[in-house]
C-alpha cells in the first residue's frame, strides 16, 4: 500500500468514476484500475462496486475512513515539518563550564529565548574535557568551552577570548602589587581548580615549563568555589578573567598581573561534525556565531 493508492480511492469516491478520477489525478484509466486492484489484492477484499455509477462497497467505505485519517496525518506531518523550518522550535541540550554558565549564558539565553520562545534549552554544567566527550558521544547537542585543542570529530567556532589571571583577597600580602614575577608564586599558597579543568591544565603547563612546584592548599571544581575561598583570604588563585568581573568591580578580589599568564585563550562553541542540525540547533548556532565578542564579555 502507498499514499498514491489511497489518494486514488478517495478521488474515485468523490467522482464515482474511474475515468474522471484519472483525469483529476492525471492518470490513465488502466493505471487507476491497477492501483485499486492492487489494494484489493493486498487486503483480500473488494473495495469498489464497478457497476455504473461506481460506488464503494461496505469494505470500501470502512477502508476510506482509515485512508482519510492516514492522508490527514501525512498532511499534518508535512505542515509541522514546514513550520519547524519557518519557526524554529525544539529542545537543545547545552554543556558548558560553571563560570561560563554564570557569566555568559544569562545574556545569551535571554536574547535567544525572547526571539525564539518555542525553543527550550537545558544547561549541563561540566568541565571542558567532559564537554568535548559529551558532544562527541551525543549526550549533549553543543558545548561552549575553551578551545585548547582540536578534535577531529568536532566542529568549532571561536566566540571570544579570555585570559587566566592571578587573584587575591584585598587582605592578601600580594594585593599591594600591580605586577609580580611568576617565580614569586613558589612561596604563595594556591587554591587551584581541579586537574581536569581547562584552566588548571593551562596553569600546570606553565608551572612545568618553568620548573615551579606550586604550594597547592586546596583544589575545587568550579571558579565560583575558588573565588569564595580567595575572598576569605585562604590563598591566591589563577582563574578566568571573565569570571571575576563582578568581584573586581565590588572590590572583593584584587587582580595581580603575571606576564607568563597573559595568553589569550579562545572560547567557542563545539558540535559534532556531520550531525543533523534541527531547526532549533541550527538557529542557536547561527545566533551564537553572529554575536559580536563585546556581547559576550560586556559588563552586566
Amino acid at each position: 500500500m502507498n499514499l498514491n493508492q489511497l489518494e486514488t480511492l478517495l478521488t474515485i469516491s468523490k467522482t464515482m468514476s474511474f475515468r474522471k478520477a484519472g483525469e483529476v489525478l492525471n492518470l490513465t484509466q488502466p493505471a487507476v484500475s491497477a492501483q485499486i486492484k492492487s489494494l484489493e489484492d493486498e487486503f483480500k477484499t473488494v473495495l469498489i462496486d464497478r457497476n455504473q455509477p461506481v460506488t464503494l462497497t461496505d469494505s470500501g467505505r470502512v477502508f476510506l475512513e482509515h485512508a482519510e485519517i492516514i492522508l490527514h496525518t501525512v498532511e499534518d506531518l508535512k505542515q509541522r515539518l514546514s513550520d519547524l523550518n519557518l519557526t524554529p522550535q525544539g529542545h537543545i541540550h547545552l554543556g558548558t563550564t560553571t563560570s561560563i554558565a554564570i557569566q555568559i549564558l544569562p545574556r545569551v539565553l535571554s536574547y535567544f529565548q525572547n526571539q525564539f520562545p518555542l525553543i527550550k534549552t537545558t544547561i549541563h554544567s561540566m568541565t571542558s574535557s567532559q564537554i568535548m566527550q559529551s558532544v562527541e558521544n551525543g549526550n549533549i547537542d553543543i558545548g561552549i568551552t575553551y578551545l585548547f585543542e582540536k578534535h577531529p570529530a568536532l566542529e568549532s567556532s571561536v566566540l571570544y577570548y579570555d585570559t587566566f589571571e592571578l587573584v587575591v583577597s584585598p587582605a592578601h600580602p600580594l594585593s599591594r602589587f600591580q605586577h609580580v614575577p611568576i617565580e614569586k608564586l613558589k612561596d604563595v599558597p594556591l587554591i587551584m581548580l581541579s586537574p581536569e579543568t581547562a584552566g588548571r591544565r593551562f596553569v600546570d603547563q606553565i608551572f612545568k615549563q618553568l620548573n615551579i612546584n606550586p604550594q597547592i592548599v586546596m583544589e575545587l571544581s568550579s571558579s565560583e568555589e575558588v573565588k569564595r575561598m580567595v575572598e576569605l583570604n585562604l590563598g591566591a588563585a589563577i582563574i578566568s578573567k571573565l569570571s571575576i568581573a563582578t568581584e573586581l568591580r565590588l572590590g572583593t578580589l584584587k587582580m595581580v598581573k603575571v606576564n607568563e599568564l597573559e595568553i589569550s585563550h579562545p572560547v567557542g562553541v563545539v558540535y559534532k561534525s556531520g550531525r543533523y542540525l534541527s531547526s532549533a540547533l541550527h538557529q542557536f548556532l547561527l545566533d551564537l556565531k553572529g554575536m559580536q565578542e563585546t556581547q559576550f564579555i560586556g559588563s552586566e
